[in-house]
């Protein structure tokens, strides 16, 4: 008997999201132009303002479109790196920039003092790196950013909101959850992430931190050398299987309190659904990448026009796949559900799980077996007072 709560059943799940659009769909089916009365001013096409990538320089316009920052705070083993290539591949062709957060020791949790505006530090000037492709430059040789004062620090909150040179910008980074409004920022970024079944996200890490995986083959990974299977660490008891390293995407949707740290807090699960329902723009599925990837084209065409088409066709048309993984046992799965940590994480997944189907029914419908974004549904009317 399978006791895995996984993607195994692909199909069923398929067809119960097509069940879903189909009855979405049904209430969109009122011609929209038919209704419309004299003198209604229709809403501005689709894509006037967004562009999908269209004309403009990356800074400088009044475009908002321009100003945008989307922030995907990528939780490990989550198809994170396939994702991140895709906005890698389309930065130029569609004018935006695409910039890595690497922090200390891959460490998901900024200093106090690297995430808030900056701090008086005449002595040093340290700033969080970042990187674009194989070019990396410190964000102090930036005018914008060293105009400001040469003795502050710049930190990360401030750098990412003002770095006008480097809008529109992808953002991306194995970072915990940061509310931006809680330093003043005047504007937050949008963010988005994907998630991942806890326990097949566990063993995926737990063989590449031994064998690595097909995207830099070559690579010395830090547990390179240990044959030990995933099921006889957790027969074993070892603490790379440990039920507490299944504690990483509830903190990471919860932030930089302290309690979203504490492996097994229901306070840090309520908190991680609550931001990922009030502060991230969407939140997809390793299981359902390619929809993911259809819904932010949807959403932010400036981004990722041409994402979907590049998914299925390109040479990123297949997850970065983890070397001499062997799936674990129903044994080995039966031990890890018994910790009430299991329980949480795999409540959170779910919870992420039925939160996107519900946004990818009201945005997609149904054609020919595949999903595709819908139509704009709504328009203005009875403006007043009338122009003459």
């Amino acid at each position: 008997m399978e006791l895995r709560l996984s993607h195994t059943k692909d199909s069923n799940k398929r067809a119960v999201a097509l069940h879903q659009v189909r009855a979405i769909e049904q209430r969109h089916t009122l011609d929209v132009a038919a209704r419309r009365e004299p003198g209604v001013q229709a809403a501005v096409a689709d894509g006037a303002s967004s562009g999908g990538g269209g004309g403009g320089g990356m800074a400088g316009t009044a475009d908002p479109d321009e100003d945008t920052i989307v922030l995907y705070n990528r939780v490990p083993k989550t198809g994170s790196t396939s994702f991140t290539n895709i906005a890698y591949d389309l930065c130029a062709r569609n004018k935006y920039h695409v910039l890595h957060i690497n922090t200390s020791k891959n460490n998901p949790v900024m200093s106090l003092q690297d995430q808030a505006w900056p701090s008086f530090n005449p002595g040093r000037r340290r700033g969080i790196r970042t990187e674009k492709k194989r070019k990396v430059q410190s964000v102090w040789s930036t005018p914008s950013l060293t105009s400001y004062n040469p003795t502050l620090t710049v930190r990360f909150v401030k750098n990412v909101t003002f770095w006008k040179e480097r809008k529109p910008g992808f953002y991306h980074g194995h970072l915990a959850f940061m509310d931006f409004s809680k330093f003043g920022a005047p504007k937050k970024p949008l963010y988005i992430n994907i998630v991942r079944d806890p326990i097949d996200r566990l063993v995926s890490y737990y063989y590449f931190l031994r064998f690595g995986d097909d995207y830099r083959p070559g690579l010395r990974r830090r547990k390179q050398g240990d044959k030990k299977t995933f099921d006889e660490c957790v027969l074993e008891g070892g603490p790379d299987c440990a039920p507490e390293r299944l504690w990483l995407q509830i903190p990471f949707f919860c932030g930089h309190s302290a309690e979203c740290w504490n492996a097994g807090s229901h306070w840090a699960l309520d908190q991680a659904k609550l931001n990922l329902v009030n502060e991230y723009l969407i939140v997809g599925t390793t299981e359902e990448l390619e929809d993911f990837i259809l819904m932010v084209e949807a959403i932010l065409p400036r981004f990722f026009k041409g994402a979907t088409e590049l998914f299925r066709k390109g040479k990123r048309s297949h997850l970065r796949r983890t070397s001499e993984k062997k799936q674990p046992t129903a044994d080995t799965v039966w031990r890890l559900q018994q910790s009430g940590i299991w329980k949480l994480e795999q409540e959170f997944y779910e919870f992420a799980r039925e939160q996107f189907a519900f946004v990818r029914a009201h945005a997609v419908r149904e054609r020919d077996g595949e999903l595709i974004p819908l139509a704009q549904s709504f328009f203005y009317e009875k403006i007043y007072p009338k122009q003459a």
